[in-house]
């Protein structure tokens, strides 16, 4: 039920939702002054959606800092979530990265630097219909590609969400004891919630966090005037990640 509810979650969250519903309502509404009013509300919310700037504040603020590598100690283990790969898309010969490979790529450069000692991927699918692979098992073609042993690689691939990452995670590292230690790899954005959850399983990861939306802040006009469809869509993902917290939050899961 939650998993429905978490879809659900995410298409309210849709700013691109708000801006339909309230351009059907001024279209066919009679009450002419109300009609003036929601006009007059969406110049300002798209002015307000597309501003660089503002969505690169708020990501500021809500994401976690990077940790510099000589901050990171030597752990047992790297956790990386997943999220970051298509399983909807054919032929199924290859893997298919979307936005977010920085979490994978980190985490090779952590086990190269040799910060992390076995990998665990953790993620089955966040998909509602049935996909011909998980999530993990796909992440983990591309680890034994970079020439990663394959018996470093530990595979969680049942979880749905945040919280059964950690949970089944938990589990996990509970039947293999010799790991006691790990770094938690997600992107900045998800960080806040990813950590919350290990910490209610009972785990203490360092975290480590990757593919980051925020830049460096930047007065330059393309960076504060200029209207950006990417800051619109940013918005989304960002308002969906709060609404995500505070459930997560109200339901005890972090």
């Amino acid at each position: 039920m939650f998993f429905i509810f978490s879809k659900i979650l995410f298409y309210v969250a849709l700013p691109v939702v708000w801006l339909v519903a309230l351009l059907f309502y001024a279209a066919f509404t009679n009450n002419k002054r109300r009609r003036r009013l929601v006009i007059k509300f969406l110049a300002i919310l798209v002015a307000v959606l597309t501003n660089p700037y503002l969505i690169n504040e708020a990501w500021l603020a809500w994401e976690l800092p990077p940790k510099p590598l000589a901050e990171v100690p030597v752990s047992d283990a790297g956790i990386i979530l997943t999220g970051i790969t298509s399983l909807q898309k054919s032929p199924h010969d290859r893997v298919y990265i979307e936005r977010g490979a920085d979490r994978l790529l980190h985490t090779l450069w952590l086990y190269h630097e040799k910060k992390i000692r076995k990998i665990i991927i953790s993620g089955g699918s966040g998909s509602i219909q049935s996909v011909y692979s998980t999530e993990a098992m796909e992440l983990k073609k591309i680890l034994l590609q970079a020439g990663v042993p394959e018996n470093v690689i530990l595979l969680e691939d049942q979880s749905h969400n945040t919280r059964e990452n950690a949970l089944f995670t938990a589990q996990l590292m509970q039947k293999n004891p010799d790991i006691r230690s790990a770094v938690l790899i997600t992107s900045a954005f998800h960080m806040r919630r990813a950590a919350a959850c290990f910490k209610k399983a009972g785990l203490q990861p360092v975290i480590f966090p990757a593919d980051f939306y925020s830049i460096d802040r930047s007065y330059l006009p393309q960076n504060i005037i200029v209207p950006s469809a990417a800051a619109f869509a940013n918005w989304h993902l960002l308002l969906h990640e709060i609404m995500g917290f505070v459930t997560y939050k109200i339901l005890g899961y972090c």
